[in-house]
């Protein structure tokens, strides 16, 4: 299978399927107040999944996955390299090689549930980072799948929520009576450039969101991928860059990915021999790029689980190494916190 179990996959910190659920009702699985603060960076469709469109951002449910404008979204393929591309990559490994931590198996990849606009509430304590999360109750429907539940991870929970098109992701959750209670929870207003507040963790190290960064099937099957993709490296430097907002890490090491890096994947590099679901993944990788927004083990992409994902075409993007990328300029490092 392509999404072998990872012998290490998040450090988080310092070091399924997903279902839709409409007003409250458990119906199928889906193969598939945001904090004031400085701006980051879809079209609405009548079916389930949103198809791409040429002059729009993605989009799912009818929701944005952000503005076109997000630096999410932003086509990074004539960005300028930065100057210290090539520490970065080999801090990251020059040997190492992609791997796609989703697939078939709904233990790998991080699953997310879509809720009604009517959806109730639960409410939400928080154990770790309760001062950076936005309070609850979030609209989680019953059933709401939970990364690696039963197993040790960072059990995170991802509700995108239609209507409001307000995305509400977990970290660490665990049921706790008629609610939840975890880690640390954000809320994301999807129609909105918006970033967290400055030194802010989110469900993700990064302070990034995590839905909108997933590698998901329809998109995938539609045929093009507009949105930079998630990604884990094994040691990071303490520092951030926008629309990142916070970093995991007490080192100073300049050769180590700040938190919010986009990494491309270079234009040189031939994809003649690629075909498939790999093929639009890595074309993405070319134009969109990964960014680094979580310790874990490095090169690896996040992804939704889907029983639709072919795992033996998954198996391609193995083969690309580290040294295929080059990281580009986005925005300077912060280091508040």
């Amino acid at each position: 299978m392509s999404a072998s179990p990872p012998a290490f996959r998040t450090g988080r910190r310092l070091v399924g399927v997903a279902w839709t659920v409409i007003a409250g009702s458990l119906l199928l699985p889906c193969f598939a107040a945001p904090s004031a603060g400085l701006q980051m960076d879809a079209h609405a469709v009548p079916s389930s999944h949103a198809v791409p469109d040429a002059h729009a951002g993605p989009s799912e449910y009818g929701c944005p996955l952000f503005p076109a404008s997000n630096t999410l979204n932003r086509d990074i393929s004539h960005a300028r390299v930065d100057p210290n591309s090539a520490r970065y990559i080999a801090s990251i490994g020059l040997g190492g090689h992609l791997h796609p931590d989703f697939g078939r198996n709904p233990s790998y990849g991080i699953p997310y549930a879509v809720a009604g606009a009517h959806q109730p509430s639960v409410p939400i304590s928080f154990s770790e980072f309760g001062e950076e999360s936005e309070p609850g109750p979030y609209p989680i429907p019953p059933g709401a799948p939970v990364e690696g539940a039963g197993e040790a991870g960072d059990r995170h929970v991802l509700v995108l929520q239609q209507g409001s098109c307000k995305l509400y992701e977990l970290y660490s959750a665990q049921h706790r009576g008629a609610g939840w209670e975890a880690g640390s929870g954000a809320v994301f207003n999807l129609r909105s450039n918006a970033l967290r507040p400055e030194g802010w963790t989110s469900a993700d190290a990064a302070g990034l969101p995590i839905m909108p960064l997933l590698v998901r099937y329809p998109e995938v099957r539609a045929g093009r991928i507009e949105h930079a993709l998630r990604m884990t490296v094994q040691r990071t430097q303490r520092g951030y860059i926008h629309p990142a907002t916070h970093f995991a890490s007490n080192s100073s090491d300049a050769s180590l990915p700040p938190m919010g890096l986009r990494l491309r994947l270079r234009a040189s590099y031939s994809l003649a021999g690629f075909h498939g679901e790999s093929l639009v993944i890595l074309r993405a990788l070319k134009r969109y790029g990964l960014i680094v927004a979580d310790n874990g083990s490095s090169w690896y992409i996040t992804g939704a689980p889907d029983p639709r994902w072919n795992d033996q075409d998954l198996e391609q993007i193995k083969r690309v190494p580290g040294a295929a990328f080059e990281a580009v300029r986005t925005g300077p490092i912060h280091r508040r916190g």
